[in-house]
């Protein structure tokens, strides 16, 4: 089953901030810088791409089928 998308921020004890997206594909996850920099006041000084970047969202499929017990 797919994972939800999330990201994960982390405060170190002499207040630096940083954050990682999980589970978002591909420049999706840039979407999300301009986001953290406005809801924490923040301004970017690095950025990486993690290995989520290049990986691809796979397909989850589900069927329900009625049987009938013997």
């Amino acid at each position: 089953m797919a994972e939800r998308p999330r990201i994960v921020i982390t405060v170190s004890s002499s207040g630096e901030v940083s954050a990682e997206t999980h589970d978002i594909f591909g420049d999706k996850c840039l979407d999300y810088v301009d986001v953290l920099e406005d809801l924490l006041a923040a301004r970017t000084l690095h950025s990486a791409f993690t290995a989520d970047h290049a990986r691809t969202p796979t397909a989850v499929r589900q069927e329900n089928r009625d049987v009938e017990r013997a």
